[in-house]
């Protein structure tokens, strides 16, 4: 990425990241304010359990999700392109060479997990080994490499912690109103009114930053990634080509909740909205990355 590539980047989620932290001070005032119980216990109860659940994923998810796609770590005897690939790929990204792991699933995509580089996987579906040629699949791997380098499942569990948390006091707030609860609400109708909004679509709000935080990511990972291989165009080949293979077979087994982590969505279809997208228009990801190639010699 360049220098200014990676300012932005980094500028962008810095700013998505405190926009999060401020709807859920938002959140947890106007919770305290409906429910008079002082919006520090709202917050603190709120926050611990969101990074609770949240720190668990970010510890377990490499095992969890390896797991629930049945994939394979393969030893070297047994991929020996594969391995050469990320080897090379950790090379030029002078970090420490992941674990290899194949997914025994016809619709072509990748993927990157664990904590840290030291406990990273790259995983690569049977379908994606099958319908791109070597210097496509070596750029989708230096796109997961730049996940790995970017340190982006930490960025992306943070961020999913902060909605998370905020999803919460959102509930808090609503389940009190049910339950006739929050004798502050109605002294001022229309403060009350505009707080039970808040309790609505705050936490939409929320996860709508945390999705934009995602796609940020992505057009970082590209970036890098291309750099990583040196092989912008061949990822954008191979982006184009598991494109067409998702719109016309999205995924059926899996969970959504792992979207995020492909280099494209597996499970939706052409009709969702970016806005809602863990990642951005393929489209858009093809036109930049066509634009950088034109800067390699």
């Amino acid at each position: 990425m360049t220098d200014m590539g990676t300012m932005n980047a980094l500028a962008r989620t810095t700013l998505l990241m405190g926009f999060l932290t401020v709807l859920l001070v938002v959140l947890g005032y106007v919770v305290g304010y409906l429910t008079g119980v002082p919006p520090v216990y709202t917050l603190t109860v709120a926050f611990a359990l969101a990074m609770m659940f949240n720190l668990a994923t970010y510890w377990y998810a490499d095992k969890w999700v390896l797991k629930l796609y049945r994939a394979r770590l393969v030893s070297e005897a047994e991929e020996p392109e594969l391995h050469e690939m990320v080897g090379r790929l950790a090379a030029n990204a002078r970090l420490p060479k992941p674990k290899v792991a194949v997914v025994p699933m016809d619709a072509p995509n990748a993927f990157a997990t664990g904590r840290n580089p030291e406990n990273a996987v790259i995983a690569v579906t049977t379908g994606a080994k099958k319908l791109l040629t070597g210097e496509q699949l070596e750029g989708v791997l230096g796109h997961e490499m730049a996940h790995i380098k970017n340190r982006d499942m930490l960025v992306n569990t943070v961020a999913a912690m902060m909605a998370g948390a905020i999803a919460y006091i959102g509930l808090m707030g609503r389940y009190s109103l049910f339950l006739g609860g929050g004798e502050r609400r109605d002294r001022n109708g229309s403060v009350a009114l505009l707080a039970i909004l808040t309790l609505i679509f705050v936490p939409i709000a929320a996860t709508m930053v945390r999705l934009a935080v995602s796609r940020t990511r992505e057009y970082g990972a590209d970036e890098d990634g291309a750099r990583i291989s040196r092989k912008p165009k061949a990822l954008a080949d191979a982006l184009r080509a598991i494109e067409n293979a998702v719109r016309g077979r999205p995924a059926r087994g899996g969970n959504p909740a792992t979207s995020h982590m492909f280099i494209v969505n597996p499970f939706r279809g052409e009709s969702i909205l970016e806005l809602f997208s863990t990642h951005p228009s393929t489209e858009k990801r093809i036109r930049r990355l066509e634009e950088l190639a034109k800067g390699f010699s």
